[in-house]
């Protein structure tokens, strides 16, 4: 139960830094996001791993790094902590924030943006918490925390910068439930990082292997 208590914790307090630093409009919200999540991962590696994305557990679990047993769990407890912290943003601004791709780019171009910052930040994680080579490393929560700024800076203005399917659907649904939001995004936020996972579960048993 700990264990999920964490994701549940950690992927709520992730979600809520989004939507208040994107709620403000500043040009350095990616930093606050980074930080956040960072703080977070150092929080609870110890205890969960620290996912906090199901498309991260997807990747440990392919890369067998986390028991089959664990999935489902650290799914529920993920979206239910993002829906949680959309909603608590929702009731805190007064208005649902919910990422949403550039009018200039295709659908498959955000998708593609999603999809490799996605790759970027399970293949950070499976090498930086999960391999051996790295075992007791005190670097793990920063390597972490800047992929994610790295990927919201460079990333965000294009796709929107879930990088994550708990921060797609849950701000998604809050706002569909509690302003009538559109849900036509949402298969964005979970295609791409599924696609970014399991992409980076193969790279990552290459580099095993070659280790």
């Amino acid at each position: 139960m700990k264990k999920y208590l964490t994701e549940f914790i950690g992927t709520f307090f992730l979600v809520f830094i989004i939507c208040l630093a994107v709620a403000r409009g500043t040009d350095i919200a990616w930093l606050a996001i980074g930080a956040g999540l960072m703080v977070m991962v150092y929080m609870g590696g110890p205890v969960s791993g620290a996912h906090y994305n199901p498309a991260v557990s997807i990747a440990l679990w392919l890369s067998r790094k986390m028991p089959a047993s664990d999935l489902l769990p650290y799914f529920g407890a993920q979206f239910a902590g993002a829906v949680a912290a959309g909603a608590a943003a929702n009731w805190i601004l007064g208005r649902a924030i919910t990422p949403s791709p550039s009018p200039e780019v295709t659908a498959v171009q955000a998708l593609t943006v999603e999809s490799l910052f996605t790759f970027a930040l399970c293949l950070v994680v499976l090498n930086v918490a999960t391999a051996k080579k790295a075992a007791g490393n005190s670097y793990f929560g920063l390597a972490i925390g800047f992929t994610v700024a790295a990927a919201a800076f460079a990333g965000g203005p294009i796709s929107g910068g879930a990088f994550n399917p708990a921060v797609g659907v849950g701000t998604i649904l809050v706002s569909a439930v509690a302003a009538k939001g559109s849900l036509a995004n949402l298969w964005l936020y979970i295609v791409g990082p599924c696609i970014g996972a399991i992409a980076a579960s193969w790279a990552f048993r290459v580099q095993e292997a070659d280790a």
